[in-house]
């Protein structure tokens, strides 16, 4: 997932530091080992609604989306990618099984990360359903999803070769 790593890279190295230009959040990402084209950081930073904005001395700096309508601390993203269960595909949807009584948590930190590619989740007791936007494909969704619960796949996946194994028995 080169892709992810790349884009949790940027978001980092935008929010730590003042990145006025591309040449300069290449230069940085290579230090970090991550070796991108100028094209792939643009279509990169649009899709995660990176913005410029007045640095306070005359020139403008790379800012990343302001996505206070929900704030999510931390500690609430951690306990929320255990209780998925599954991730299903259906039909240009996505649908997260979890433990029941934990959808609507999940689904709020979903929605609070403000992301362009969701367009909106419906959560009941222990499924949500996700809508992406028009043009946005189910491996975007994905990406998407990994940006905002990091390990979320890994745990799924992991979830699944455990569930298989019992079946077996």
């Amino acid at each position: 997932m080169q892709k992810t790593k790349r884009l949790l890279e940027i978001e980092k190295i935008i929010t730590e530091a003042t990145i006025s230009s591309q040449d300069e959040l290449l230069k940085k990402l290579k230090v970090t080992g991550i070796a991108c084209t100028q094209a792939t950081l643009s279509r990169n930073l649009r899709q995660l609604g990176v913005g410029r904005i007045p640095d306070g001395s005359g020139g403008y700096k790379y800012s990343m989306p302001d996505n206070n309508r929900n704030p999510v601390n931390s500690s609430l993203k951690l306990n929320i990618v255990p209780v998925i269960q599954e991730i299903v595909e259906a039909k240009g949807l996505m649908v997260i099984k979890t433990i029941p009584g934990n959808a609507s948590n999940t689904a709020f930190v979903i929605d609070g990360a403000g992301r362009y590619e969701i367009a909106g989740t419906i959560a009941g007791d222990d499924t949500i359903l996700i809508i992406p936007r028009n043009g946005i494909t189910l491996q975007q969704v994905h990406l998407c999803l990994e940006i905002i619960l990091p390990g979320l796949h890994d745990q799924v996946k992991n979830k699944n070769q455990m569930q298989n194994k019992y079946n077996k028995l």
